[in-house]
C-alpha cells in the first residue's frame, strides 16, 4: 500500500513541473518557421495500446511545435522499415525518428540517412551510431522495479516462468537484469521461456501460455516485460483457474491493462512503466533539439515508475488520465526540454 506520506509528496511534486504553457524563448532556426520543418516516425512495431499512446504523444509535441509529422508504418516487416526511411530520405524530410526495429536492418538504413544530412533519432533500437541520439524507457530500470516487487511479494526462491523475445533492444535490455537478478538469487528456478511477437501479440503469448501452464503447473511468477505479454500470460491463467497461484509482473501500462489489473482476483501484480505518450514527446523534442544545432546527449533516459495492484486500487485509479493526475511524475518528464520547447497543452 503506499503511505499517505508518499501520495502527499507525489502530489506535492506537480510543483516542480516546468511551465506547460507557452514557451518563454523564441525556437531557434529553422524551428522558428516550424511550417517548413519536416520530421518523418518510421515504425517497426504499432500493436497494442503502448504504441497507440507512443504515435499520440508523437502527434501532439509535433502539433505544439508546428512541424509536418510524417508517419510510416512497416507492421513488424523489417525490410519494409528500412525502405520507409529511405522513402522518408527521398521526400526530402529534416528528421528522421525511428521507433524500434532490428539492428540488422536498421543500422545501414540510418546510417543513410544521417549521409543525407538528415537528423535521427532511434527509440528503443540500437543503429551503433554515435550520430543518433538513443531514447530509451530506461529499460534495466523498468525491470529492476518490476523484479523488485516480485522479490518482495514471492520471496526469493520460487518457479518462474519467463516471456522473452531476442533481438528487440528495448526486451534485451530487460534480459539482462532478469539474467542478474536470476544469478543474485539462485533460489529463482526458471522452468521456461517462450514468447512470439506474432500479431495479434497478446493471443500469440496466450496461445504459448496455455502450454507452459499445462507443462509447468507449479509456476508461481510470470515475468513478462512488455503489456502484450503480459495481458497473454493473464488470459492463459485465468483460463486454466490459476489466477490465485500465479502472479504477473511487467513493464508497460495503459488504460486497458489498469482494468485487467483492477479485476477482483487479478493474477497481474505490478508493473513498471514510462507514460508512452510522454516517450513520444520526449522522442520529438530529442529531434528538435538536433534541427536547432543542440546536443541532447547520446542517451535520452526517460525515468520508469513502480506501479501496483494495490495502489491502483488504494488510489482508485482507473485510467490513463487519472494515473498522470494522481501521480504527477508520470505525466511529465523533465528530459529534452530547453527553454524555448513548447510542449502540448496539459
Amino acid at each position: 500500500m503506499i503511505s499517505r506520506r508518499i501520495f502527499t509528496a507525489l502530489i506535492g511534486s506537480v510543483a516542480l513541473l516546468p511551465s506547460l504553457g507557452l514557451a518563454q524563448e523564441t525556437a531557434p532556426a529553422p524551428l522558428d518557421n516550424p511550417g517548413e520543418v519536416k520530421i518523418a516516425l518510421v515504425r517497426y512495431l504499432s500493436t497494442g495500446d503502448f504504441f497507440q499512446a507512443y504515435l499520440s504523444g508523437v502527434e501532439k509535441q509535433a502539433a505544439a511545435l508546428g512541424v509536418d509529422l510524417q508517419v510510416f508504418d512497416s507492421r513488424q516487416d523489417a525490410a519494409l522499415q528500412a525502405d520507409m526511411v529511405d522513402q522518408a530520405i527521398a521526400l526530402g524530410v529534416d528528421g528522421i525518428i525511428i521507433q524500434h526495429g532490428l539492428t540488422e536492418s536498421m543500422k545501414e538504413a540510418a546510417q543513410r540517412a544521417v549521409d543525407a544530412g538528415i537528423k535521427v533519432v532511434a527509440f528503443d533500437v540500437n543503429v551503433e551510431n554515435d550520430m543518433i541520439p538513443q531514447v530509451e524507457q530506461s529499460d534495466r530500470d523498468l525491470a529492476r522495479l518490476a523484479l523488485e516487487q516480485a522479490l518482495a511479494d514471492n520471496g526469493t526462491e520460487f518457479v518462474a516462468g519467463y516471456v522473452y523475445v531476442a533481438g528487440i533492444a528495448p526486451l534485451d535490455r530487460r534480459d539482462e537484469t532478469w539474467k542478474t537478478v536470476k544469478a543474485d538469487n539462485p533460489g529463482i528456478n526458471e522452468v521456461a521461456m517462450f514468447g512470439t511477437l506474432d500479431n495479434p501479440i497478446a493471443n500469440s503469448v496466450a496461445n504459448q501460455a496455455r502450454a507452459v501452464l499445462s507443462a509447468n503447473p507449479n509456476i508461481t511468477v510470470m515475468f513478462a516485460p512488455y503489456d502484450e505479454f503480459a495481458k497473454g500470460v493473464k488470459i492463459a491463467v485465468d483460463e486454466a483457474g490459476m489466477s490465485g497461484q500465479v502472479s504477473i509482473y511487467s513493464a508497460d501500462i495503459s488504460t486497458a491493462d489498469i482494468a485487467l489489473m483492477r479485476e477482483p482476483g487479478s493474477s497481474w501484480k505490478a508493473t513498471a512503466a514510462t507514460n508512452p505518450a510522454v516517450v513520444g514527446e520526449v522522442s520529438v523534442r530529442t529531434l528538435a533539439m538536433l534541427l536547432a544545432g543542440e546536443d541532447p546527449g547520446h542517451n535520452v533516459i526517460v525515468p520508469p515508475t513502480l506501479i501496483t495492484q494495490a495502489m491502483l486500487n488504494d488510489l482508485d485509479i482507473k485510467t490513463m488520465e487519472e494515473l498522470g493526475v494522481k501521480l504527477p511524475a508520470f505525466a511529465h518528464a523533465d528530459v529534452a526540454m530547453t527553454p524555448w520547447m513548447k510542449l502540448p497543452q496539459r
